[in-house]
């Protein structure tokens, strides 16, 4: 009986042990991301958005207008998910990597396009020189829930191998498209 309660409580400390180094893991990769930015860089940075607020607001940018042009934005995001039907249900975004001129950020996107369902997860790489600003996706990996269609898995593995996010998105556009008019066709002669 005492190698039982005994055998409990150690597999209790065995899970709060596990439990208190994911925790000090995640403290640790948080600590970790805030210190990419020196005190001098936090304050140079509030200082630029400061006089660039006080620059719009100069620039007699009433709350109502600033309303009228959310609600413009508004208006062109709902047109775009309308027109090419992928809509984004969640994004997060890590800072992998952080030194003068090069950024390394993991990002992982998930939604749909009309009845398909995708994640993604690459990494972007962003290089800056003095004039311009270059990026490059890395490590693209699309993950599609196929169901009846087959053919989506051997979309989705070409799309990945070549890294293009554009080409991905506008033939899963095109292709969800025809799956639904397909889907209203069977359901019409159905």
């Amino acid at each position: 009986m005492d190698n039982n309660i005994c055998q409990v409580y150690e597999d209790e400390i065995q899970l709060l042990e596990g439990e208190i180094k994911l925790l000090t893991e995640k403290y640790e990769d948080i600590q970790q991301e805030s210190t990419f930015f020196s005190d001098e860089q936090i304050l140079m940075s509030i200082n630029s958005l400061q006089e660039e607020f006080q620059g719009e607001s100069k620039g007699n940018e009433s709350p109502s207008d600033l309303k009228a042009r959310l609600g413009s934005l508004e208006t062109d995001l709902s047109f775009l998910m309308k027109f090419t039907g992928i809509q984004f249900r969640s994004h997060s975004k890590k800072t992998v990597e952080k030194t003068g001129n090069r950024t390394v950020q993991k990002h992982r996107l998930s939604g749909n396009c009309h009845s398909l369902f995708f994640q993604l997860e690459f990494q972007l790489l962003e290089m800056r020189n003095k004039e311009s600003v270059s990026a490059v996706i890395t490590d693209l990996n699309i993950v599609m829930e196929s169901g009846e269609n087959s053919d989506v898995s051997k979309f989705a593995s070409s799309a990945g191998e070549h890294g293009n996010l554009l080409t991905f998105f506008r033939s899963l556009s095109s292709y969800a498209e025809w799956c639904e008019h397909r889907r209203c066709t069977f359901l019409h002669f159905k």
